[in-house]
């Protein structure tokens, strides 16, 4: 079996997965991503076939997947969100798509809220300075006694609840599938709709899939909505936001303030409509990216595709046939 990887977090971080996949006895071919279209296509005339790939967030479109070629038999996500794969066409193949949720929300949960204490205390231009040599003070705000908004109260949605509360802030939230027993335990608030989230919220914190109906959710429309002074986290996609949106209402003071650990196109290039903003605080999509979550999601990315191919049923499947 010949396995391409990709996904740069698996490789650099120390771990079991490594010694699970060395004794699969497959074939590895290693590379570097995220890799888009182009980049996909290029490594598989190269390198191709493969049986399977342990795939990050490199572009799986349906040129990719038929380049792959009918060796292909699955493709298994180190990770979560599967925007980066086109899995309806992935199905219409009857290739299977696993991933690995449950081994990541601690982490990104922690994230989040340190991207919010980042915004709120106004770390980066803080930093920035004392480093500099200059003692420049900005007067920051408290998270506590806020309103806390979180869209999409799944795993790590639920997380961020938590670690609100424990800052006495207050959850109001909106998610299509409600856990009413986790919203009456922890004293959540159910909002109406994703926007009145937006409008109640003093600090919103987004863990939505990107589908075509949530691409720019956060538009200059829905910024218009919200309270004054008010904050965005977005640890989940990129898409999820208006770049050129957020940077002006950050720039403007409508927003206080935004904490993105995800952008559009990844990595940053400039131009770009947030590098000159120092309201805007950013880290590199490294949310999930500890060493306790990497071992965690690449044990079972790793289990998900050797089994597979050894025809064992312990994987997780995304996609139905």
């Amino acid at each position: 079996m010949r396995i391409l990887l990709t996904t740069t977090s698996y490789q650099d971080t120390p771990g079991k997965h490594h010694d699970l996949l060395a004794a699969s006895g497959f074939d590895v071919v290693r590379a570097r991503g995220p890799l888009d279209e182009a980049q996909m296509l290029e490594l598989i005339g190269k390198e191709g076939p493969f049986d399977g790939t342990l795939n990050g967030d490199d572009a799986f479109t349906a040129k990719v997947i038929d380049a792959l070629g009918p060796q292909l038999k699955v493709l298994a996500k180190y990770g979560i969100g599967l925007d980066s794969i086109d899995v309806p066409y992935a199905t219409s193949k009857k290739i299977p798509v696993l991933f690995t949720p449950g081994v990541n929300h601690t982490t990104v949960a922690e994230h989040a809220f340190g991207l919010m204490i980042g915004v709120s205390k106004h770390f980066w231009p803080h930093t920035r300075a004392v480093k500099a040599g200059q003692w420049k003070r900005i007067t920051g705000i408290e998270l506590a006694g806020k309103t806390l908004g979180v869209i999409g109260m799944g795993r790590i949605g639920k997380e961020v609840i938590k670690r609100g509360l424990a800052f006495d802030m207050k959850p109001i939230a909106f998610d299509a599938y409600w856990d009413d027993a986790f919203a009456t335990e922890h004293g959540v608030t159910k909002a109406a709709s994703a926007e009145a989230v937006l409008e109640a919220a003093d600090v919103v914190s987004l863990h939505m899939p990107l589908t075509d109906e949530t691409e720019n959710f956060i538009n200059a429309d829905r910024i218009a909505k919200m309270k004054d002074g008010a904050i965005v986290i977005n640890t989940a996609r990129g898409g999820l936001i208006d770049e050129a949106a957020v940077a002006e209402a950050c720039r403007s003071g409508k927003l206080y303030g935004y904490g993105g650990d995800v952008l559009v196109h990844e990595p940053i290039k400039a131009p770009h409509p947030f590098m000159d903003v120092d309201n805007i605080l950013l880290t590199p999509h490294v949310g999930s990216r500890t060493l306790e979550s990497v071992e965690r999601q690449a044990v079972r990315a790793t289990l998900n595709v050797v089994n597979f191919l050894k025809g064992d049923s312990d994987f997780i499947q995304a996609n139905k046939f």
